[in-house]
């Protein structure tokens, strides 16, 4: 364990943030309140006296270098990571430290992969993009489905939300990933990603009981598009959200997430239900859990502890399934997320 490390989490007083910096403290570390706005951090402290606050902008690198020094791992939660990701990445590197972040823009991802994989390398450091539900469960899932398969023809991830409370984070980052893409639409297809003007379709995914066969829209992608083909030789990566979430989060009436427990989720519930397919075989995994936010704390927390404690497979840029053990690292995340294995029973596309 490396429970008593100093961990700086940028972003700390957002809605995913504070669940991370919670998830630190459960799990022994010491958080570090970083962040752009110095009012909102001192606030958050004033709830949980003792953590050491550092304001930061993104633009200023010497305060960045600040916000890290002497911590042992930075956390990155401040969207949009388009603005964000690389000035924190660029710290990280400097103060040699393991970056982690819970980003779900694709494109913010995809540029992460794209221009520190080599300097990371050679550095022998860890960053680690989209450790999150978005991205980082879907991948691990994906890599523990396929078991002893190094390629597949195509992979499914179908994302069964009972529904979906926007943050403001995320509608932020939505309307900044719809401006990069000029309004158009994202694919990974024939191994790489796509931009199409295509209409969005319903399709009905057979979840396993008790969710049962449900409405979602295809094509409604998510980071996996980015992290699944980093490391996994699968050509074809499709996402899929419930029709209940997908107009959730469209619609600019629905409200934030309202707590309803002792830690501050929301009543969402959700179901990730991953089919990888080569030729005619066919290979599921499948994990459920509460609150899409929540869940990304012990997500996020957890890789750091791996990376911490020497428990990782290579360096540079790599996304959760290239980093750890999926198969234990999934097994690690009980009671927060509960996963397993079944027979693959044909999905709807």
């Amino acid at each position: 364990m490396a429970a008593g490390q100093t961990v700086t989490v940028y972003g700390a007083y957002g809605h995913t943030g504070r669940f991370v910096v919670a998830h630190l403290r459960e799990r022994g570390f010491v958080p570090v309140l970083a962040g752009r706005d110095a009012g909102r951090l001192e606030a958050l402290a004033a709830g949980h006296p003792g953590p050491e606050v550092r304001p930061a902008a993104v633009d200023d690198p010497a305060a960045l270098d600040d916000a890290l020094a002497g911590a042992a791992a930075v956390v990155n939660c401040a969207g949009p990571f388009a603005t964000t990701a690389a000035p924190v990445v660029e710290a990280a590197l400097r103060a040699r430290i393991p970056y982690v972040d819970v980003a779900a823009e694709i494109e913010a991802n995809d540029d992460t992969f794209t221009r520190y994989a080599d300097q990371a390398r050679r550095a022998g450091a860890v960053v680690v993009p989209a450790m999150a539900f978005y991205g980082g469960l879907g991948d691990l899932l994906a890599t523990a489905a396929m078991g002893d398969w190094t390629a597949a023809d195509e992979a499914h991830i179908a994302y069964g939300l009972s529904g979906w409370e926007p943050t403001r984070g995320t509608r932020v980052a939505g309307r900044v990933s719809a401006e990069r893409r000029g309004g158009r639409r994202v694919r990974f297809t024939g191994g790489r990603l796509r931009y199409h003007d295509d209409e969005l379709s319903t399709v009905v995914w057979p979840f396993p009981e008790p969710l049962g066969s449900r409405p979602v829209v295809s094509e409604f992608t998510m980071a996996d598009v980015v992290t699944l083909p980093s490391h996994l030789t699968v050509p074809e990566v499709r996402t899929y959200m419930t029709t209940e979430a997908a107009g959730g989060v469209a619609s600019p009436d629905t409200p934030a997430p309202t707590p309803v427990d002792e830690r501050g989720r929301s009543a969402q519930t959700f179901v990730v239900d991953v089919v990888v397919r080569r030729g005619t075989a066919e290979r599921r995994a499948v994990a459920r859990g509460q609150d899409i936010y929540a869940v990304t704390a012990p997500l996020a927390v957890e890789a750091v502890d791996r990376v911490l404690t020497g428990r990782t497979r290579t360096t540079g840029v790599a996304s959760a399934g290239a980093l750890f053990d999926a198969p234990d690292f999934l097994d690690a995340l009980a009671p927060h997320i509960v996963w397993e294995r079944l027979p693959a029973t044909g999905s709807a596309v």
